[in-house]
């Protein structure tokens, strides 16, 4: 069995394979996980794909703190905060050091992807924000703050990212900490990628990556399922 999703899927699927993952009491577990341009974290929207593709369609930077606020049924006002990176201050003290350490890029991302871009962590910012709206920090909705025991609990993984797509650092942090923790990774990276090219595989509004990146990943499960 296979758990997969792409995008916001790509989320629930990784949740997915955790949970089943961590659980003793299940007979049955997942063979492989295969994650397509996931979203896995809600701490951070100044990671170097943030910076770099904000306004790149079909997913722009803003649009997914907006989709955050909705899925953790927050209010929309907060989006300001957290396209300033105010909700993950360094005076909040929902988040340590160990949590900040999940999703800490400049230590995650090869120098290829991190390019010249800076890290973005406020001194003091609003703190209040993370206890309004837990989910930020919970790891059923940020996968990638999970621990290393839990992560490493999880199946095969393909993890897909595109070079041109807000999420595809997400992506690479979580293959990147999946592999630390003893998990077999397949990292699929597109260099003409953008967020949603797969359903462009087909005819009538097929593109070349969008039949590549299908093909990859189809290849991926014949081989591993």
């Amino acid at each position: 069995v296979c758990v997969s999703g792409d995008s916001a899927g790509g989320n629930l699927a990784a949740a997915a394979a955790q949970e089943f993952g961590s659980d003793e009491s299940l007979e049955v577990k997942f063979k492989v996980q295969a994650l397509i341009y996931p979203v896995l974290q809600a701490l951070d929207f100044y990671t170097p794909s943030y910076q770099q593709n904000q306004a790149v369609p079909i997913l722009y930077r803003p649009y997914m703190a907006r989709f955050w606020l909705q899925y953790l049924g927050a209010d929309a006002a907060l989006e300001p905060l957290l396209l300033a990176n105010n909700h993950s201050s360094l005076d909040q003290p929902a988040i340590g050091a160990v949590t900040r350490s999940r999703l800490n890029w400049t230590a995650l991302l090869p120098a290829e992807r991190r390019k010249h871009y800076q890290p973005v962590v406020r001194e003091k910012g609003s703190p209040s924000v993370v206890s309004t709206v837990p989910g930020l920090t919970d790891v059923r909705a940020s996968p990638l703050l999970a621990e290393q025991g839990v992560l490493g609990k999880t199946p095969k993984a393909y993890v897909m990212t595109c070079e041109f797509d807000v999420l595809r650092d997400d992506g690479l942090m979580y293959a990147r900490r999946l592999q630390d923790a003893g998990v077999d990774v397949t990292s699929d990276h597109y260099d003409d990628g953008f967020h949603g090219c797969m359903v462009f595989a087909n005819l009538p509004l097929m593109s070349s990556v969008g039949r590549r990146s299908m093909d990859g990943f189809i290849r991926w499960l014949d081989q591993n399922l």
